[in-house]
């Protein structure tokens, strides 16, 4: 519900109407900044219009409507904005005389660095350190290249003539005793931090909105604001996925079943241990959330290095194999009227759960029980009390009979 704006910056003054590049003063430019903070805005807005709300460090705690003090901060636009500044310009001194007002140069403002943030208070603000580092750990890698798309919906490239610039990257930083979460992507950054262990605040900064092929003017507020808001929900859903465990035993059956399609072709099933079955989903995992959805030749390409080949090893007839399975288990389905696909909200989730739960759990726990590790691991020792409670009973039993 809360918004920050900063650094509208005025430009050089330009005659209204005339050519880029033309009719420029021949003085050095003038330049300020204008820092607006957007919560203290709402706020104010919020106690005009007696609004109650409780108050965090520039967040908002609790409020008595929500829908209300939504509405206020979705309307800090940009004319509101040009309104505070053209307020501000008509007080303050000003390089332009009035020669060249009547000339009718003028400031335009343009947007040097926004910022866009999500504040969710917790239920339980005691478990919230707790939530965070869990949280933190379990998405770690979402700032590498292959995973910072689920965030921006971009393509990175890392090869070729015109790679992708910048650094792409999670960094967790400690600030006395509170951790924060920092995902880059070129000159942009998303910051994860608990604010006063009572909420979760995730806030995405823009310093060059040419990232994302939006000019620099004020009056690209609004799309700037659909990038910034985007990235905050896209990151805040992928790490709730990430703790929804999938559903029981009719959600395993339904996933490694054979499936008799309506044309009576026999589909088999997805055993998940399998290693093909792993890349396969690991791959969903990848292309889950890019907004255009998918084609096979994204999936050859994520699919391929999983399995040991390269995109040109792998056939088409095999990608068809695979896109027909995972549509009959429902992990993705078709876009209409197009070639590509997408994966399904729960496709997602069972496909996060399994590939964990093998990576980090099935995987490293058989290795413990079959392989030539420490014999004083917890698990194998847990193994042998096991076994040696069984074959005393055992042995009970035979001398009770």
């Amino acid at each position: 519900m809360e918004t920050r704006t900063a650094g509208a910056e005025g430009g050089p003054g330009k005659r209204a109407g005339s050519n880029p590049g033309t009719a420029l003063r021949p003085d050095p430019y003038f330049t300020g900044q204008i820092y607006l903070n957007g919560h203290e805005y709402a706020m104010r807005q919020c106690a005009k219009a007696g609004i109650a709300f409780t108050a965090l460090d520039n967040a908002f705690g609790s409020t008595a409507d929500p829908a209300a003090v939504q509405r206020i901060c979705d309307g800090l636009t940009d004319q509101e904005i040009y309104r505070f500044a053209g307020k501000w310009l008509a007080r303050l001194p000003h390089p332009f005389t009035t020669a060249d007002e009547q000339a009718d140069y003028r400031w335009q403002l343009s947007v040097q660095q926004v910022e866009f943030s999500t504040t969710m208070a917790l239920d339980r603000p005691v478990s919230g350190r707790i939530f965070f580092e869990q949280l933190i750990r379990d998405n770690i890698d979402i700032g590498r290249p292959d995973k910072v798309n689920i965030v921006f919906g971009r393509l990175i490239r890392l090869r070729g003539k015109n790679p992708t610039p910048g650094s792409f990257r999670t960094q967790v930083i400690t600030s006395g005793v509170c951790p924060y979460l920092y995902l880059y992507y070129k000159k942009t950054q998303v910051k994860q931090y608990l604010k006063e262990g009572r909420a979760l605040r995730t806030e995405t900064t823009i310093n060059q909105p040419r990232d994302f092929k939006i000019g620099k003017e004020l009056t690209n507020l609004a799309a700037l604001a659909e990038v910034g808001y985007t990235a905050n929900r896209r990151l805040l859903d992928a790490e709730c996925i990430s703790h929804d465990p999938a559903a029981g035993a009719a959600a395993l059956d339904a996933l490694t079943s054979p499936v008799i399609s309506p044309a009576c072709t026999y589909i088999p099933g997805m055993r998940f241990t399998s290693h093909r079955v792993q890349a396969l989903l690991s791959a969903c995992c990848a292309l889950a959330l890019r907004p255009a959805g998918f084609t096979s030749r994204d999936l050859r390409h994520y699919l391929a290095p999983q399995l040991g080949k390269t995109a040109e090893d792998m056939t088409s007839g095999q990608i068809s194999y695979d896109l027909r399975r995972l549509r009959a288990h429902q992990i993705i389905q078709r876009i209409p009227h197009s070639r590509s696909y997408q994966v399904t909200p729960e496709g997602l989730s069972i496909a996060l759960f399994l590939t964990r739960v093998t990576q980090r759990f099935l995987i490293p726990g058989l290795a413990q029980l079959t392989g030539t590790g420490p014999p004083g691991s917890p698990l194998r020792q847990a193994d042998r009390a096991y076994k040696a409670a069984i074959t005393d009973l055992a042995q009970q039993a035979s001398i009770a009979a």
